[in-house]
């Protein structure tokens, strides 16, 4: 379930406070050791860029996390801005409807 008071802490920050900072990484060493543009880091640590599929297999290597931790990171950054974004909107979807099996 998403958290509906605040949203989820973003991939960036998660990777400059939990990884980068306590382990006195900067974040152009981090994209030397990824072999991506410094750029691709800075965007996503100052949260103007996602992480990809590449970009969470990438850092599983070099932290020796999955990447799924990664990946679901930033699924639920997506779904809770998705939800936001419906609820502003006040849309909804509809359920179906299945009829009981017979026996």
């Amino acid at each position: 379930m998403l958290p509906t008071h605040r949203s989820p802490t973003p991939p960036g920050e998660v990777l400059a406070e939990e990884f980068l900072a306590p382990l006195g990484i900067t974040q152009a060493e981090l994209a030397e050791r990824m072999g991506v543009p410094l750029q691709r880091i800075n965007l996503l640590v100052n949260g103007r860029r996602g992480i990809t599929a590449e970009t969470a297999l990438l850092l599983g290597q070099v932290f020796g996390t999955t990447p799924q931790f990664w990946m679901h990171l930033q699924t639920q950054q997506e779904l809770w801005e998705a939800s936001q974004l419906l609820k502003k909107e006040h849309r909804t979807a509809s359920p179906i409807k299945r009829a009981p099996k017979e026996s």
